[in-house]
């Protein structure tokens, strides 16, 4: 285990078994033994997927006959190690560790506490993600917002990325917020609008917010607000509603730099969604025939495109 530490080799995650394996064999204090010395043996990974996960497991408790005092200091040497690895190698292990210290409350804030300072540096908004799903799987839905919204922080979605695998978590994100609340759902807005520059999924989250009143989905946080539907017309929806506008409008002209014949229709059906968001707006029906006319005036020299916006837009 030491001579393949830092030249690793296809065997180890094999031998790493073995060796706790071998440990659980001899008795508690092998196991223990490993878990103090874990830094010489183990990459902080193995540590955490392997070695502490197996020494927690129900069968390895049934197989040594330990008592509680027993399992309460083998459980507390898995749940360090668990939190020194989380300390060396957040991105790969953070979650490991909560899910490790979720017996215990102050190892469980200390895990979670770890996630919160790498966020800012050490760790991708896919981690964060998954680790704010997580929390809300483990019924603690501010904690899931506030990694939510630090996961957004480091998401960018150009206007042409609409497969793009993120969009899922943005969604969810979104939602969890309107469930929270008007203010999580207001402090939530900015950090959309400044990630995702791409139309659809922008005026899917704007769609989503108007249908219900943010806050009802839990009886907790009713008492919170009105019971109104937000208005479009003011803060933080009106920024949503003007950023989906705006993504629509590049998007298009991005779209037409470079545009075929055989794109047409899908084109015409791309500005009919536009047009959908545009109505949203108070005067949305006057922005949206100075759009099609700004269209019409520069692209005049795609005279079948322009015939089809015409049949289609007037």
């Amino acid at each position: 285990m030491r001579i393949t530490l830092s030249t690793l080799n296809w065997r180890r995650r094999e031998m790493v078994r073995w060796l706790v394996t071998c440990a659980t064999e001899v008795g508690v204090y092998a196991l223990d033994s490993i878990m103090q010395s874990w830094f010489t043996l183990f990459t902080p990974t193995e540590a955490t997927s392997i070695v502490a996960t197996t020494v927690m497991s129900n069968s390895t408790i049934v197989r040594l006959h330990l008592d509680c005092h027993q399992q309460e200091n083998l459980a507390s040497s898995a749940r360090t190690l668990a939190l020194q690895c989380a300390m060396k190698d957040p991105q790969n292990c953070a979650l490991s560790a909560l899910t490790l210290c979720e017996k215990d409350h102050i190892a469980f804030e200390t895990a979670y506490q770890i996630v919160l300072d790498a966020a800012a540096t050490g760790m991708s908004y896919t981690q964060l993600f998954t680790i704010a799903r997580y929390m809300e799987h483990r019924g603690y839905p501010m904690r899931a917002y506030k990694l939510a919204t630090l996961a957004m922080a480091h998401l960018n979605l150009s206007y042409n990325q609409d497969t793009h695998p993120a969009i899922n978590d943005v969604l969810w994100a979104c939602a969890l917020s309107h469930s929270l609340g008007k203010n999580e759902l207001a402090a939530v807005i900015p950090l959309v609008v400044k990630s995702v520059k791409c139309a659809t999924v922008l005026s899917d989250i704007l769609r989503r917010c108007t249908l219900t009143t943010p806050g009802m989905v839990s009886a907790l946080h009713s008492r919170r607000n009105s019971g109104k539907l937000m208005s479009l017309d003011k803060a933080p929806l009106r920024q949503l509603l003007d950023a989906t506008i705006g993504a629509y409008i590049n998007t298009t002209h991005s779209r037409l730099t470079h545009i075929s014949p055989r794109h047409y229709s899908e084109f015409i059906e791309f500005l009919g969604k536009a047009r959908e968001t545009f109505m949203m707006a108070h005067d949305g029906h006057i922005q949206f025939t100075q759009f099609i006319d700004n269209l019409k005036q520069i692209y005049k020299g795609k005279k079948k495109l322009m015939m089809l916006v015409r049949e289609r837009f007037g």
